[in-house]
């Protein structure tokens, strides 16, 4: 049986192994996200379609949250059965052919919740990118902090391990159509529009629309 003694210097090296890990957490979210944030901005500047392709100034009026390891959840994948393609609105009129590829399941703040994933049809049939699902949503940030019309989440089916996935919210970014007109941007269906504020990932730009 340990005496007070034991008990005491337990309790401080467990709180001082837990903060060395939170430390340790922070930093990786912290690297994770500027790294991501580098690639994104990066890739503004070589694609030609992009809404600052070669206009490096302009990349100065983005605007992100500081990242937070809360914003990084454990999720459980869940496949959905049959599912049927469908046509996902973009905010130019036009439709993209889609398939609810599954649901992320996770708890945040204590209640659970859930986030649709969907592939993209024309993307699977190419070798780049037959890989990579896409995760549009809304939240209450929305207008508030961040574009109006939702944001991204990327990610790609080999990061689906044993059905479990890390979600980064801080990853979440803006589609082109927040900075520019003439974009077909998906708009995020409806079981995706979050009833809870997402502060993380990219806020509203900076500059003129």
């Amino acid at each position: 049986m340990m005496n007070s003694k034991n008990i005491g210097l337990f309790l401080l090296l467990w709180i001082f192994s837990a903060s060395i890990a939170d430390a340790q957490s922070k930093a990786e979210i912290s690297q994770m996200t500027t790294a991501f944030r580098s690639k994104y901005k990066a890739d503004f500047l070589e694609e030609e379609r992009s809404p600052f392709y070669n206009k490096a100034e302009e990349l100065k009026l983005l605007s992100f949250y500081k990242p937070k390891t809360k914003y990084r959840v454990a999720c459980t994948f869940e496949r959905t059965p049959n599912a049927k393609t469908f046509d996902m609105a973009t905010y130019s009129g036009q439709v993209r052919k889609y398939v609810q590829y599954g649901w992320l399941k996770f708890k945040f703040k204590g209640k659970d919740r859930q986030l649709a994933v969907y592939q993209s049809l024309r993307l699977q049939a190419t070798e780049e990118y037959s890989d990579y699902l896409f995760i549009p949503f809304k939240d209450l940030t929305n207008i508030k902090t961040t574009y109006g019309g939702g944001r991204y989440i990327d990610i790609n089916i080999s990061d689906i391990k044993d059905n479990q996935l890390s979600l980064d919210f801080n990853q979440a970014y803006n589609p082109y159509c927040a900075f520019k007109d003439g974009y077909s941007c998906p708009i995020p269906p409806q079981e995706n529009h979050l009833t809870w504020a997402v502060k993380a990932g990219e806020k509203k730009f900076k500059g003129a629309h």
